[in-house]
């Protein structure tokens, strides 16, 4: 009876209905399906799917699954795939081609609007030429660093900004690959600092809105096979800012205990984290074998399955005029060039000072 004091009169269907938090993306896309909610016009968007490995599968099932778009189109070359991944994914409709015959839905010289994995291009001067390309011919280009769209990952960037934690002194990623990819996949990558590297340097320029000047990296291969083709699979990154910020690193390209994610960013006020996440929230403690939890999740196409959804459907409202896109050709080949200053850094063990013209800067 203590409490009965505080018992409402009121029923709650007298009063306004509760809006969902912003923070649940995946209940607020759910309303916009129930409620049929739309745009002006609310055209279907026609699309072309090239290569479909790693990558290329998670955005062919989320094209699939999206109302917004139709795929008239795949361009991969492994053809003894086609008859199993249209009896898998019901694609009697689609044309597929190989990459000889992508003239007849090249994009950006078809002014096509592109979504492009990174990198756009093998180097800057063409990443550029595609830009420019995109520019000339009045259509967007978008470099998809997916990691951007993640809800934990944005609501840490929009925390920082506000200066909840105050000026930030130091900003470190996680950044640890499960499964370990394979030595073909490796062989073709562009190596661990541009292949894997650049979402971490996208992540943490990302949430400081500047970029570093010098740099500073250690670099090993322990793997027998990684060190026979040149490569690196744990690397130690640190960085200056011109604000006085420090920012590092830590990277592995084989983490057995799941994919090991994670952003912390200190400052005078406080510190703000996006930790790791897990497919189930259920915990254990059974006698004295303290508390045990599920895993991590595996890989990154399930750790960010959301964000790749959002990132598609940033794309389509870039292709509809709706939105300017949120990753800025400079941006994009920035990151590009701090990857390469680490890569001179792990070569030669120096720190590297990076030099920016005002014209380079976002």
């Amino acid at each position: 009876m203590a409490t009965i004091k505080f018992k409402e009169a009121s029923s709650p269907y007298t009063k306004p209905s509760p809006s969902p938090p912003v923070q649940d993306t995946i209940y607020r896309k759910y309303l916009e399906d129930v409620t049929l909610k739309k745009g002006l016009g609310h055209p279907m968007v026609k699309v072309a799917l090239f290569g479909v490995g790693r990558a290329g599968t998670i955005h062919l099932s989320n094209i699939i699954a999206s109302p917004r778009l139709k795929l008239l189109y795949i361009v991969d070359d492994v053809e003894s795939n086609r008859a199993n991944m249209k009896e898998y994914w019901h694609l009697d409709d689609v044309t597929f081609l190989t990459s000889k015959q992508a003239d007849r839905v090249y994009a950006l010289e078809g002014k096509k609007a592109v979504l492009c994995e990174k990198p756009v291009a093998k180097d800057n001067v063409n990443t550029l030429k595609c830009y420019e390309t995109a520019k000339n011919n009045g259509k967007p280009l978008f470099c998809a660093f997916y990691r951007r769209f993640d809800p934990s990952y944005l609501d840490l960037k929009e925390r920082v900004r506000n200066g909840e934690i105050g000026h930030v002194h130091i900003i470190k990623t996680v950044s640890r690959d499960c499964t370990l990819p394979s030595l073909e996949y490796l062989k073709n990558s562009g190596g661990i600092l541009h292949d894997s590297m650049v979402h971490d340097i996208d992540v943490i320029t990302w949430i400081l809105g500047e970029y570093p000047t010098k740099v500073s990296v250690q670099a090993y291969a322990h793997i027998p096979e990684i060190k026979a083709i040149g490569d690196y699979d744990t690397v130690a990154v640190s960085f200056c800012f011109p604000s006085g910020t420090l920012g590092m690193i830590d990277m592995s390209r084989n983490s057995v205990h799941g994919y090991d994610q994670r952003v912390e960013v200190f400052g005078p006020k406080g510190m703000i984290t996006a930790d790791n996440q897990r497919p189930l929230s259920v915990v254990t403690q059974i006698g004295t074998q303290g508390t045990n939890t599920s895993p991590i999740w595996y890989s990154f196409p399930s750790r960010f399955m959301n964000a790749y959804r959002r990132e598609l459907d940033h794309f389509v409202n870039i292709a509809l005029g709706k939105v300017e896109s949120s990753v800025l050709p400079k941006e994009t080949l920035a990151v590009s060039k701090i990857a390469s200053a680490c890569e001179e850094s792990a070569r030669t063990g120096e720190t590297v000072k990076i030099q920016w013209t005002e014209n380079e800067l976002p």
